[in-house]
Formats: structure tokens, C-alpha cells, sequence
């Protein structure tokens, strides 16, 4: 693999990115296009290229994937634009004013840092981080070199949450918030498990495509997206779609506060499948928020009909607000609020964040990301509660569920939450005791964002990762 380039080098090295960076840090005049170059070219990656792409004040410039059947594959739908398969060479390139990230979670972090050093505002897909550590130097780069950069929490876009919040905290039409149910009831499949390591598809630069993350042997049966479910490049279905309406709640119903999880405790495993894959396929959480209790659970395991259309209040993939009057019960693009008497008091429908985009590109053009509807700080604290959540499960010990009742509170919908997780266990004859692993209580101190207390040693380990070398996440100062 070619050395990094000279003024890459000097990004990481010498204090010239700042120099660089400061000097592009200027609003873009309203007659300019904005070159954007997209790093990451899977399902997600040409998402972005599509959204971005009908945007007439945005030009598709660069197109980077370490994949030369996936890069030839974009570059035939996007004829003008440069290609590359090592993002050092795209963001060398000066003329490239933001890069769209949309790599495997462990590449997120460095390529925004990077992109950060090198003069480029940012639009980095979620979640920011694939550990804790590398959100916070993400969060500090952004910040040294006065960039622009907003995660892919599109729905922060969406003016339902909006909506939501002044119904539920200006109007008050259902009285004060006792507790947040969140869940995420999605069908998925087991991903293999051979007997020889899967050898990287032919095109594919593996060096690159590694990047951070360590050099292990893979026993799935496909490369690509299926790196999701191993703890080497991803962070499972809490980071995949949990994100998501854990964020939802975070915004809507906390405003933001507190920032992290005061308390967590979480069960989980994956089960039934005997597959190559390591991160949980079912799992269940309780936060401590200080104020209302989020309760959490998620399931990628089919119902016994097939598919997976269980949850809560008929939400499947969503959140349920508990309120004293009543409840409001949604997802990703619309919901509703309901009296405690049935009666429906309100609908609520939304685009489901079809702006994020556009979001992005106005905060370039005025150099303010104060305009930005999922900043990087923001997204960082988002990516901890999953994170967060993720550790907690990696530290559990044998599932006992008795003590797994008495974690949480409000005691009669966290017993429902455990309940219902044990009884879709039961429907696919898998037995709790035996497969899950309950975490102890663990706390976590937001202030230096380090887990304190009885279990913090080992919790903190899962805190920051080992880096390849070359590919070193630096810590930002």
C-alpha cells in the first residue's frame, strides 16, 4: 500500500492542517457549488449520493471505496466526478470542500478526523464512533480545526420532533413524562459460519478496507455488511438501528439532558443461530436518566409468524412516551397520542429527516454549525448510549431473572419489558437463563465520561480500542 502522502503527514503531524483548515473556514458564497467527495460506497454510501445529488447547489466531485467493483460501479453513474481508492488521495484533493462518510463504523471516527485535519466539513454517518473514545477526539478535531460536521441522524431533520416536543412539554396535553419505552422489533438472519476464513473478495484493497481495525480471520459468509455483527468493525443492531430511536427519545423526551446515562444495566446475547456473527441479536437495556426511565429492548429474532412485527403499543421499531393523561406512540416518520380514556388526541406525520442534507450543506455555506440539526457533539452523545449499552452486555454475567427485575424502574413496565423479551425467547425455544448474560449495574460519570464505581476497571477497558498500526486514531488536544 502506498505511504502516507506528505501533506497528510503534516495534517497529522505538524499543526499545518490548523493553518489549512482555519484558511477555508469561510462561509460559501450562495453562487457556489459545494464539492462534495463520498468516501464509502455500499447501500448506505449511494443513499447518500442520491440525497446529496438533488441538491442543485451541490456537485458529486469525488467518489472513494477501497472496492474497485463498487467504485466503477458509482463512477458510471457519476461520469464527472474523480475517483479514488484511498481517502488520503481524496482528501488531499483542495478541491474538495466536504466529504459524506459512509465506511464500516470502525473507519468513522479517523476518516471524520482526517477529513477534519485536511480543511473538509463533514457529514459522517452514524454512529460516530465504534467506541467512546474515538467519539470524543472526533468531537475535539471538529472543534481545533473550526469544521462543519453533522452526523447521519437524519431524523434530528425531521420536523415531527419538533411537533412532538412542543406537544409534550409546551402543551402538556398528556401531563408529565413518567418513563420512555424504546424498541427496535427487526427481522434479520443468521450470517454464516465456515469451517475456513472467508478470503476478501478480488478488487478489494484489505489493507485499506481494515484500515483501524485489527487483522482477524473472518468466518461469515460475506464480507460486506455483514461486518455489522462483529465487534472488530461494528457495533451490532445498537448501533445499526438502535441509534436511531434511542436518539429519537434522547431528543424528544430528555431535550438532550442529561447528555449521558447516569446508571445502565443490560442483558442480551445471540442466540439460536450458532452463526459466525458476535454482537447481541436480542437484548434489553435500563438507563437511569435521573428523570423519566428509558427502557429499552430490541430483538433481530422472527415472531411466530415469520416475521417480526412484535414491540410495544403496535410499535415495532419506535418509542413509547408514558405519560400521567396518556401516551404517545411512534417511529420513524409519524405517530400519535393517545388519552388514558383510547381516545386518539392528536396524529403526527414527518419526512422521516428528508432535509438532513440540505441541513448539512446550509451550515457550510454560513460556516455555523449552530445550524446544524445533529452536530457532532451531539451525535458523539447519542453514539454513547448505545455504546454504553453494548459494554454493558459485553461485562454480563449469568441471567438470573429475579435480579434482572430488580435493575429498573418503573417496576411494572420494566417487568413488561423483561417479559415480553423472555416470552419471544420462549416462542423460539430458546431458554433466558441459559442464553443471556445480565450485566451488573454500572455507573458513568458524564463530567469526565469514565465509568466510576465497584465495576468501573473493567468497563472502562471497553472504553477505547487497540488501533492497527498506520492506522492509529490520534488523540486530539
Amino acid at each position: 500500500m502506498k505511504s502516507i502522502s506528505r501533506r497528510t503527514f503534516f495534517f497529522q503531524s505538524a499543526g499545518i492542517g490548523a493553518v489549512l483548515a482555519a484558511s477555508r473556514a469561510r462561509a460559501k458564497d450562495t453562487n457556489e457549488q459545494i464539492n462534495v467527495g463520498f468516501i464509502g460506497l455500499g447501500v448506505r454510501g449511494n443513499e447518500l449520493l442520491s440525497h446529496f445529488g438533488n441538491l442543485s447547489d451541490v456537485r458529486i466531485f469525488a467518489l472513494c471505496d477501497p472496492d474497485q467493483q463498487r467504485l466503477a460501479t458509482a463512477a458510471a453513474a457519476h461520469k464527472s466526478a474523480k475517483t479514488y481508492a484511498d481517502l488520503r488521495d481524496l482528501l488531499d484533493d483542495r478541491d474538495v470542500d466536504a466529504v459524506a462518510i459512509a465506511t464500516c463504523n470502525h473507519w468513522h471516527a479517523l476518516a471524520a478526523i482526517w477529513a477534519c485535519q485536511a480543511g473538509k466539513d463533514v457529514y459522517v454517518e452514524k454512529p460516530l464512533s465504534h467506541n467512546h473514545w474515538e467519539g470524543q477526539q472526533v468531537v475535539r478535531a471538529a472543534r481545533k480545526y473550526d469544521r462543519i460536521v453533522q452526523v447521519g441522524m437524519q431524523q434530528r431533520s425531521d420536523p415531527l420532533q419538533e411537533s412532538i416536543k412542543d406537544f409534550l412539554h409546551v402543551d402538556q396535553v398528556l401531563g408529565p413524562v413518567k418513563y420512555i419505552q424504546v424498541c427496535r422489533f427487526g427481522k434479520r438472519l443468521p450470517i454464516g459460519k465456515r469451517s475456513e476464513p472467508l478470503a476478501p473478495p478480488s478488487g478489494l484493497n484489505y489493507d485499506l478496507w481494515l484500515g483501524p481495525a485489527l487483522e482477524q480471520p473472518i468466518y461469515r459468509d460475506q464480507l460486506h455488511y455483514d461486518w455489522h455483527w462483529d465487534w472488530n468493525t461494528g457495533n451490532g443492531e445498537m448501533g445499526n438501528w438502535g441509534i436511531h430511536v434511542l436518539d429519537d427519545a434522547i431528543n424528544v423526551v430528555l431535550r438532550d439532558q442529561p447528555a449521558f446515562p447516569k446508571r445502565i444495566a443490560a442483558a442480551g446475547g445471540r442466540v439460536k443461530w450458532n452463526d459466525a456473527g458476535q454482537t447481541p441479536n436480542i437484548c434489553f437495556a435500563y438507563y437511569d436518566t435521573g428523570t423519566q426511565p428509558l427502557l429499552f429492548a430490541l430483538t433481530n429474532l422472527e415472531d411466530q409468524l415469520g416475521t417480526n412485527r412484535g414491540g410495544f403499543a403496535g410499535i415495532g421499531s419506535g418509542y413509547i412516551i408514558q405519560c400521567e393523561e396518556g401516551y404517545y406512540a411512534g417511529g420513524r416518520g409519524g405517530g400519535a397520542a393517545h388519552h388514558r380514556n383510547g381516545k386518539v388526541v392528536r396524529t403526527f406525520g414527518g419526512d422521516s429527516g428528508a432535509g438532513h442534507a440540505r441541513n448539512f450543506i446550509d451550515a457550510i455555506r454560513a460556516h455555523d454549525r449552530s445550524r446544524l440539526n445533529a452536530e457532532v457533539e451531539i451525535g458523539h452523545r447519542s453514539s454513547a448510549w448505545c455504546n454504553l449499552a453494548n459494554i454493558a452486555v459485553r461485562l454480563g454475567g449469568q441471567y438470573d431473572h429475579a435480579a434482572a427485575a430488580r435493575a429498573g424502574e418503573p417496576q411494572d413496565a420494566w417487568s413488561t419489558t423483561i417479559d415480553v423479551v423472555e416470552e419471544h425467547l420462549a416462542s423460539q425455544a430458546v431458554e433466558a437463563s441459559e442464553k443471556l448474560r445480565l450485566s451488573p449495574m454500572l455507573e458513568f460519570d458524564g463530567a469526565t465520561e469514565q465509568f466510576v464505581g465497584e465495576h468501573a476497571d473493567a468497563a472502562n477497558g471497553f472504553l477505547r480500542r487497540e488501533f492497527r498500526l498506520k492506522f492509529e486514531v490520534p488523540e486530539v488536544a
